[in-house]
C-alpha cells in the first residue's frame, strides 16, 4: 500500500514545480468554471434542502390528515349502513 505522505509529498513537488503564470491562470480558470456552473445551476429549477425538508414535513403532516379523515368517514359510513 502507499504510504499518504508520500504521495503528499509527490503532489507538492508537482504543484510547486508548476510555473506561477500558470497557476494564476489555472485558478483563474477555477474561479470562472465557477461562476459559469453556479449560473446554469441557478437557471435550473432546483429547490434548496431546506426547501425539500420543509415540504416533505408538510407532506408527511398531509397524509397522516388524509389517514385520518378517510378512517372518520369509513367510520361514519358504517354508522349509516347500520
Amino acid at each position: 500500500m502507499l504510504d499518504p505522505k508520500k504521495l503528499e509529498e509527490v503532489a507538492k513537488q508537482v504543484v510547486d514545480s508548476i510555473p506561477p503564470g500558470v497557476k494564476t491562470m489555472a485558478e483563474g480558470m477555477e474561479a470562472k468554471i465557477k461562476q459559469i456552473i453556479q449560473a446554469q445551476l441557478s437557471k435550473l429549477d432546483f429547490v434548496s434542502r431546506e426547501e425539500f425538508d420543509v415540504q416533505t414535513k408538510v407532506l408527511q403532516r398531509t397524509r397522516e390528515k388524509l389517514a385520518d379523515l378517510e378512517a372518520r368517514v369509513a367510520k361514519l359510513e358504517q354508522t349509516k349502513d347500520s
